[in-house]
């Protein structure tokens, strides 16, 4: 496998995703489970139409074929596939003010190549879980851990890293809506239905004081690179709890470009050992 990444990574992006339409299609056609996921989860999110699906269909597959890209390239190389972007200037305010940065990247666009250009110009700790596939896990942990860029895992020792980076004011990486374990979150709606959601952009928060910013890299259209944007948190409505908060902010971004969500990950599962939301109830 790495010398097949090795191969894939020297391919233009244009030529990556335009492979990566097709594989989409075909783990589409080949993948009960993925195409009951991503239908399901772009019906409860009011996303019928079926142009939203078939362009879902493609960017996942455009997701998977970038990633060699980006963890096989230079750093210097995969940061410079980020040919826009808005609103840097809020990350560069909250590092100046010395309580270091919370950068939530969902899964929405390119979400690796948000740290490889973050890890540019500050340091930044992100957080890694391993993945199902262990033979990508090398790879993965290349491209994770690089000049300016620690990747930790979702344990006490990474928590510990992520709070001494942010008391030197440096910036953290995490994806929001990875589905937590035990103890480890709290239910909350995510477009209309309970999802588990974590609890530890919360708790870095309020320890550090730290500002809580977004971050996702829009794909462009034909391969051209990545339109990098960054906005802060929204502001809370009366009597909202911060995991719905948490949500409703992600839920924002996605309708800026839904097509580029990951609608086929299972957001809504019960992880082991955690009780069900009830049935009916608001969260």
């Amino acid at each position: 496998m790495p010398i097949l990444l090795r191969v894939l990574a020297a391919f233009p992006l244009p030529v990556l995703h335009a492979v990566g339409t097709l594989v989409g299609w075909l783990v589409y056609f080949g993948s009960p489970r993925f195409r009951k996921y991503l239908r399901e989860n772009l019906a409860a999110a009011a996303y019928g139409d079926p142009a939203i699906r078939r362009a879902a269909v493609a960017e996942m597959g455009k997701g998977a074929m970038e990633l060699p890209a980006i963890w096989m390239r230079s750093q210097e190389e995969a940061a410079h596939l980020v040919v826009e972007v808005h609103g840097w200037e809020l990350v560069e305010r909250a590092l100046a003010a010395g309580s270091g940065a919370i950068l939530l990247t969902p899964h929405l666009g390119c979400w690796e190549i948000t740290a490889q250009y973050a890890s540019r110009r500050h340091p930044i700790t992100v957080l890694y879980s391993p993945p199902k596939m262990r033979a990508v896990e090398p790879l993965m942990q290349r491209g994770r851990t690089r000049e300016g860029m620690k990747s930790v895992p979702p344990d006490l020792s990474g928590l510990r890293a992520m709070l001494r980076a942010l008391h030197k004011g440096e910036a953290v990486g995490i994806l929001p809506d990875q589905v937590p374990g035990i103890g480890e979150g709290e239910w909350a709606e995510f477009f209309g239905r309970p999802a588990y959601t974590m609890t530890l952009v919360t708790k870095l928060a309020q320890k550090t004081g730290a500002p809580v910013l977004f971050g996702y890299a829009e794909r462009l259209p034909r391969g051209r690179g990545y339109r990098l944007h960054v906005v802060p948190m929204l502001d809370p409505l009366p009597g909202e709890a911060p995991q719905r908060r948490l949500n409703r902010a992600i839920e924002e971004l996605v309708r800026r470009c839904p097509a580029q969500y990951l609608w086929a990950y299972n957001r809504y599962k019960v992880p082991a050992g955690v009780e069900p939301p009830e049935p009916g109830r608001k969260t």
